[in-house]
């Protein structure tokens, strides 16, 4: 059974808008409710080992590691990365743009070396991210603080209000995909090979690098650093920073976030307008590499149906629901200071 309208606390896709400027007709819910905690302790243990052995690989990193191990590292970082941000989040939980499968190929080999679960395992949860977000049925919920939002969610049970309210979305199309179904059923075998035994064979037997160093850095580090960005995108864009879009929704414009999460971290905007392949306006390319991985793949013929939104849209909404944050839309506009269009030298202008 779908879940009923009146729960739904965020946009999804863009048919779930509901107003010109592409918003709900209510405004969104911000609420936690006291449920008791039900630890998981084989995760606890498990994120404790890898974050103390991450420290450990992070001062390898440094003072130990080859230069070739190094850059390999950050190369499995930016691919990673990609796994989730190009693959897992804008393609297959927003679709906000369409892939050929030699691409989809990639970005599942990309995502696997990720290991945050299979990708419909994650564009499950991120659709439930936003369709309630900051309520019960957001998987991390960031009015439970930012700890939760981070980690913490994946520390303790699932909420029953996010088991109940689950059971309503519909994935079919990502069930319809072979190459994600082929990941998901032999993914407890993929990941592995993808996430800690590539990284740390390669290194060993192409230029000679140590077990421990190959091991601790390319793999665990690596990892343990990918896994935290992605989190801060949770925690740390869902708590500081403006929010020019929609002053009424936790998720805010963090460009720190944005340079290490690949362009990601545009979240008030990407909460605002959620199906934009760019998740930022005009992409903010510099920043966004994401964009610019999702680009050139567009020009050889691999990505293609890429959506985005008008600048009309964005300045209706801005006007409207934003925290006067926004920059100047460009000459003209009605917040210029008349000292700025008095100062500005105009070649051959001519009457309006």
């Amino acid at each position: 059974m779908a879940p009923n309208a009146t729960d739904v606390n965020g946009v999804l896709f863009e048919d779930d808008a509901a107003t010109p400027d592409m918003a709900l007709p209510n405004l969104p819910v911000q609420k936690a409710d006291n449920y008791p905690k039900k630890f998981v302790w084989r995760n606890i243990i498990a994120f404790a080992y890898l974050h103390l052995a991450a420290i450990y690989g992070g001062y390898l990193f440094l003072f130990s590691a080859k230069w070739q191990t190094d850059i390999f590292a950050y190369i499995l970082y930016v691919m990673s990365g990609l796994g989730i941000t190009a693959g897992a989040h804008r393609l297959w939980a927003h679709k906000s743009y369409k892939a050929k499968w030699p691409l989809r190929l990639i970005l599942v080999f990309f995502n696997t070396l990720a290991f945050q679960d299979s990708a419909i395992d994650w564009s499950r949860d991120h659709r439930m991210h936003h369709k309630y977000s900051e309520t019960d049925a957001d998987p991390h919920n960031a009015t439970r603080g930012f700890f939760f939002s981070h980690i913490g969610w994946l520390l303790v049970r699932k909420h029953p209000e996010l088991k109940k309210k689950g059971k309503g979305l519909d994935l079919s199309d990502l069930y319809a995909d072979p190459i994600l179904c082929f990941q998901k059923k032999y993914y407890l075998i993929l990941m592995p090979l993808c996430c800690f035994i590539m990284p740390t064979v390669i290194p060993v037997y192409f230029w000679g690098e140590t077990w421990i160093n190959a091991f601790l850095v390319a793999a665990l580090f690596r990892y343990a650093f990918i896994l935290n960005v992605t989190w801060l995108v949770n925690s740390a864009a869902h708590k500081w920073g403006h929010k020019p879009y929609d002053k009424n929704i936790k998720p805010s414009e963090n460009l720190s976030v944005a340079i290490f999460a690949l362009g990601e971290g545009f979240h008030n905007y990407h909460h605002t307008f959620p199906w934009d392949y760019k998740t930022a306006e005009l992409g903010n390319n510099r920043l966004n590499f994401t964009t610019n991985f999702i680009n050139f793949f567009a020009k050889i013929g691999w990505a293609y149906d890429m959506k985005t939104v008008s600048d009309e849209i964005v300045q209706k909404r801005v006007n409207r629901t934003g925290d006067g944050s926004h920059h100047l839309w460009g000459w003209g506009d009605k917040d210029q200071p008349k000292e700025e269009v008095d100062a500005a030298i105009r070649i051959n202008p001519k009457d309006d």
